[in-house]
C-alpha cells in the first residue's frame, strides 16, 4: 500500500464554514416509528461485495441499533443490540436481534457494517462496548467480527451459532478507549468499523472512529486497517482533528467519478470549543483511499441540521447511489436542552426512528443536497 498521507482538520477549515441551502437539511415534520416497541438509531445495509444493498425476496436487508422504548432516551446506549431489518420502500419489518444473547464479548453492541460473501455468510464488523457480564456499563470499545450464515429462504435470519472474536483493539498511535473522559460528549473512541473494498487494488479495509493523544487531552481521528490472511492490522490515520473535535463517528467511504469521498458525523457539543460548528455530516475528498484529503466545501460540512431543529437527525450514512440515511434524534428548537431534559420531556421529543432519506450531489470538492 502507498504510504498514507494523514490530513489535518483544522480551525482554519472550520472558519470557512457558512451553512447555506446546499448544506442544510429540510426540517423533519413527522417521525413515524419504524419499530413501534423499540428505539432505532444508527443503521447500515448488509452490502454485497460491490457495495450494493443485499436483497432477500425483494426486500433490502439492514441492520440497526435498537433498544426497547423505556426511560430516558440517552439510556438506550446501555441496552443497545444490533437488530436485523427488512426494508421495502418506506416500510420496515423487524427480523429480531441479529445475534444470540451473550454472543458478544461486550455488554452491548454498537455500530458497524456488514458484507455478504459468495459462500452465503455475512461478515459483520461491529463495536463490542463494555465487558460481558459487567454490573455497570463501561466504555471499553473494540472491533468485533462474526461471520454467520444468512438464510433467505422462507424466514430471513442469521445463524446464531457463529463465533464472535475481537479483530482490532486501540493501540499506538490510537487510544484504547477504555473509559469516559470528562463526561457527556467526551468519550474516547475506537468504534464504528466501516467496511470498504477499494476498487483500485481489490483489497478490503476498515475505517474506524478513533482517538489519539493531543497535548494533555485527546482529539478525534479516522483510523484505517487492512487485512492479510484474515488478520486485521491498524495503519496510520487518514484524518486527524487538530484539536477541534473530540469525537468523530461512523466514518465511511464512497467512490464517485474516480474520487474517494470520506464521510463522518459529529455533534456540536464535541467541537472545541463546543458549538464551534453544527451537528452534521462532514466529509473530505481525495484521489486515492490513502489521500491526501481536502475538506469538502472548504470546511468539511456536508449536511447540517436546520437552525430551527439543531439536533433533529444524526448518524448519517452515504450509500454508493448518494442517498443518505440517518435517524430522528431530538425534535426541538433547543435540541441539546431536550437531550439533557428530564426523562418524560426528553422521551416526548425523541424520535428514535429512521429519518427521511436525503440525496447528495457531488462535484469534485463540492457537495449539495439534491432537490
Amino acid at each position: 500500500m502507498t504510504d498514507i498521507q494523514t490530513t489535518r482538520w483544522t480551525r482554519r477549515h472550520l472558519d470557512r464554514l457558512v451553512p447555506d441551502g446546499a448544506t442544510t437539511a429540510p426540517i423533519i415534520t413527522a417521525a413515524p416509528k419504524a419499530l413501534p416497541q423499540h428505539d432505532v438509531w444508527d443503521s447500515w445495509p448488509i452490502q454485497e461485495e460491490d457495495g450494493s444493498v443485499c436483497l432477500a425476496d425483494g426486500a433490502e436487508l439492514w441492520m440497526a441499533l435498537a433498544a426497547p422504548v423505556a426511560g430516558h432516551p440517552e439510556e438506550r446506549h446501555d441496552r443497545a443490540r444490533i437488530r436485523l431489518l427488512a426494508r421495502k420502500g418506506d416500510e420496515w419489518h423487524d427480523l429480531g436481534d441479529a445475534f444470540a444473547d451473550g454472543a458478544s464479548p461486550g455488554s452491548r453492541e454498537w455500530s458497524g457494517s456488514a458484507v455478504r460473501r459468495a459462500d452465503g455468510t455475512v461478515s459483520v464488523f461491529y463495536t463490542g462496548a463494555g465487558v460481558r457480564g459487567e454490573a455497570t456499563p463501561t466504555f471499553h470499545q473494540r472491533v468485533v467480527l462474526t461471520r454467520p450464515r444468512l438464510t433467505v429462504d422462507g424466514e430471513v435470519a442469521l445463524d446464531r451459532g457463529s463465533a464472535h472474536r475481537v479483530a482490532l483493539r486501540g493501540q499506538d498511535p490510537y487510544l484504547p478507549a477504555d473509559e469516559v473522559e470528562g463526561g457527556a460528549g467526551r468519550i474516547q473512541a475506537f468504534r464504528d468499523p466501516g467496511w470498504f473494498r477499494d476498487p483500485a487494488d481489490g483489497r478490503e479495509y476498515l475505517l474506524i472512529a478513533a482517538s489519539i493523544p493531543w497535548g494533555d487531552d485527546y482529539t478525534g481521528a479516522i483510523a484505517l486497517a487492512d487485512v492479510t490472511a484474515q488478520e486485521w492490522t491498524l495503519l496510520p490515520p487518514l484524518v486527524v482533528s487538530e484539536g477541534v473535535n473530540h469525537e468523530i463517528e461512523r466514518p465511511h467511504v464512497v467512490v464517485h467519478d474516480g474520487r474517494y469521498y470520506l464521510f463522518f458525523c459529529t455533534t456540536s457539543r464535541t467541537f472545541h470549543p463546543a458549538g464551534l460548528a453544527p451537528t452534521g455530516l462532514y466529509g473530505f475528498v481525495a484521489p486515492a483511499l490513502t489521500g491526501p484529503y481536502r475538506p469538502l466545501n472548504g470546511s468539511g460540512l456536508v449536511i447540517a441540521n436546520p437552525a430551527e431543529q439543531p439536533e433533529q437527525a444524526y448518524a448519517w450514512l452515504v450509500l454508493p447511489d448518494l442517498s443518505v440515511e440517518s435517524f430522528v434524534n431530538y425534535l426541538a428548537p433547543d435540541g441539546e436542552g431536550a437531550r439533557l431534559a428530564d426523562p418524560v420531556t426528553a422521551r416526548a421529543r425523541f424520535g428514535g426512528t429512521v429519518a427521511p432519506t436525503l440525496h447528495l450531489t457531488l462535484k469534485e470538492d463540492t457537495t449539495a443536497l439534491a432537490c
